[in-house]
């Protein structure tokens, strides 16, 4: 038995905020995505599925008058470094075990090198699944942060990931 589901995730106000200002649609799909790459891998896809739906969730900073700023966040990107606190944050609180939560916390982190001078890092299985599952979702200019979707649709499909994960375990 899981401590912490996506459906617990998504109904705590802190992942509303958050994850609803830097894409809602794209957390799904990335999380879908996680979770396959990890089942095809062999790796945890509760780990993987939670940090590839939080995985943006430090996005937040660059949002000017409602609206997201493609250009301002590529200039001055450093969600990843803003996510991993606020997701492993969310996840102590939520009562996930906290080694998985620093595992998840740092998938987030590394999920871009795109604030590291220099890029290129080595990543574990973990980090490297998030990496590929957000890439496999991306759109130009940012447009995948713009998709919109229905807080029951969301919700289901979050519930319908809950079970996959539930029957990999």
């Amino acid at each position: 038995m899981r401590d912490v589901t996506l459906v617990d995730i998504f109904n705590h106000h802190i992942a509303q905020k958050y994850v609803n200002r830097s894409g809602l649609v794209h957390a799904i799909a990335v999380a879908y995505h996680a979770f396959q790459l990890a089942k095809e891998q062999g790796i945890d896809t509760d780990s993987a599925a939670k940090a590839g739906f939080l995985h943006d969730i430090g996005h937040f900073t660059w949002y000017k008058n409602g609206k997201w700023d493609y250009d301002l966040y590529r200039k001055n990107d450093i969600h990843a470094i803003k996510g991993a606190e606020r997701a492993h944050k969310l996840l102590i609180r939520l009562g996930e075990n906290p080694i998985k939560a620093k595992e998840i916390a740092l998938a987030i982190l590394f999920h871009t090198d795109s604030y590291i001078p220099g890029g290129e890092i080595i990543r574990t299985p973990l980090q490297e699944i998030v990496k590929e599952a957000d890439e496999k979702d991306e759109e130009p200019g940012g447009n995948h942060h713009y998709r919109r979707m229905d807080r029951n649709r969301a919700l289901r499909l979050l519930q319908r990931l809950d079970r996959k994960i539930d029957q990999s375990v």
